[in-house]
């Protein structure tokens, strides 16, 4: 059965699609374009506090990565959200969309001197990856207190979910202290015993492909780690618990599941005393927030067949569902087939394969889909795209990047959109190839060549 707001998405969807069309945002002069629903995401706002009221304090932010424009992260920003980031363009682009750091995280296995020095100051929270970090920090510090929170991310090494490549607990992931490796755990008690300004644990364990119970394994883990530091050090030096995100979304159909509800009642299970109010709870949700209220729509170029398969030629292939495409199985979308117009199609189904423009044989979005007739001149649309569809580029071929717009349905009924991003032009994907360093290359040999050498021998 298909929820009140499944239904309410869909509906809202399928007019945008045919206001971009009549609009002229989505047609044979803009054959692709980015669709998000902002009532969508301000519901799964709505949708992530609901879950976590209670007596803890809780800190929600959204993970940059998912979706790193400026005017989705100020959207965000203005329905109260913090910001999770992870590398110093998504902390620029974080504090371009409005959020103060005093409502950012700083995650990054990589960091620099100059970015931790940046986030020192300034009063940002900030999760250390490993011990290395933490004498890095020492002499950064230099016997100063920070200015905002510090933590210390650990793996507990509960395992893998479905996708191997997105689990982050495995025995041997590259994130944090893994705790089960021999003297891990008293090596961590030792760092927050010598380091009073030490005061969060960080635990990220969810993403795509992994069940509810483990996150709440991992998250378990971190939390009894904090309550045996505490008791051990005799006060609560442990004042916050950072528990990441990765709630899996539903690509299968419409329907939101699991619900921030569902992880909260596993959470509960697995630590009731997680909620009591003694931490600070911090969320770093991405994929969740967004996914189910972005669309990417694509004009229909040509159709063809080959070997008895029909195959549907698009705008939409591995430059913007780069994951869908090399690892179909894993990340699958769901398709919907529109005429010139904008209108659901209908019909007998067929058996089809949606075909990107890069230019090597894999660059397929579905494959053996039944769908109803397909013709040029149709729209193809990728459903759950509005997570790191939109803003993951993948620059194969030197396509360019798409224009991205939100909508909303006003109190009249009618859809109204707005720009998030314009589309890349070409002559911005030239420039930004080099363009004005054309002839660098030649230049380094130029003065070598013979008289009378021919140019290019």
């Amino acid at each position: 059965m298909t929820s009140g707001s499944a239904h309410r998405r869909k509906t809202a969807r399928e007019a945008a699609l045919a206001r971009a069309i009549e609009d002229g945002l989505l047609g044979p002069g803009a054959p692709l374009v980015g669709l998000l629903d902002v009532d969508g995401v301000l519901a799964a706002v709505d949708a992530l506090n609901e879950a976590f009221e209670g007596p803890a304090t809780v800190q929600h932010t959204f993970a940059a990565k998912a979706c790193g424009l400026v005017p989705v992260l100020r959207l965000l920003a203005d329905a109260g959200m913090g910001c999770e980031v992870a590398s110093p363009g998504e902390l620029e682009q974080a504090l371009a969309a409005g959020f103060t750091p005093d409502r950012l995280v700083f995650d990054s296995p990589a960091k620099t001197v100059e970015e931790l020095e940046f986030a020192l100051e300034h009063g940002i929270a900030v999760n250390l990856d490993n011990f290395q970090e933490l004498e890095r920090v020492d002499r950064l510090l230099a016997g100063r207190e920070p200015a905002g929170p510090i933590g210390l991310r650990v793996n507990p090494q509960v395992g893998a979910g479905a996708i191997g490549a997105m689990s982050t607990a495995t025995a041997t992931s590259k994130f944090g202290v893994a705790l089960r490796d021999p003297g891990a755990v008293d090596a961590v008690i030792d760092a927050f015993t010598r380091r009073p300004w030490l005061n969060r644990l960080h635990a990220h364990v969810g993403s795509q492909g992994c069940p509810l119970p483990l996150i709440a394994q991992g998250v378990s883990a971190a939390y009894d780690l904090a309550e045996r530091i505490n008791d051990q050090l005799g006060h609560a030096r442990i004042t916050g618990l950072d528990i990441g995100g990765g709630l899996p979304v539903n690509f299968d159909t419409e329907d939101d599941r699991p619900t921030y509800s569902d992880y909260v009642a596993e959470l509960r299970n697995a630590a009731p005393g997680l909620f009591d109010g003694r931490y600070t709870l911090v969320t770093e949700f991405g994929r969740s927030l967004l996914a189910k209220s972005g669309t990417i729509g694509s004009l229909v170029e040509y159709t063809k067949s080959a070997g008895g398969r029909r195959i549907a030629v698009t705008h939409a292939g591995a430059q913007v569902a780069t994951r869908t495409v090399f690892m179909p199985d894993a990340w699958p979308l769901r398709v919907g087939v529109f005429d010139a117009a904008g209108r659901p199609k209908d019909g007998p189904l067929q058996v089809v394969d949606i075909a990107g423009p890069c230019c090597f044989a894999g660059d397929l979005t579905a494959t053996a889909r039944e769908l109803p007739a397909i013709e040029p001149g149709d729209v193809v649309a990728l459903y759950d795209t509005g997570a790191y569809y939109f803003s993951s580029h993948f620059s194969y071929n030197s396509l360019p990047r798409p224009a991205v717009y939100g909508y909303r349905t006003d109190r009249s009924g009618r859809i109204r959109l707005a720009v998030v991003r314009e589309a890349q032009s070409i002559r911005e994907v030239v420039e930004e190839s080099g363009l004005s360093h054309a002839d660098a290359l030649v230049a380094l040999y130029e003065g070598d060549r013979e008289p009378n050498a021919v140019s290019g021998r």
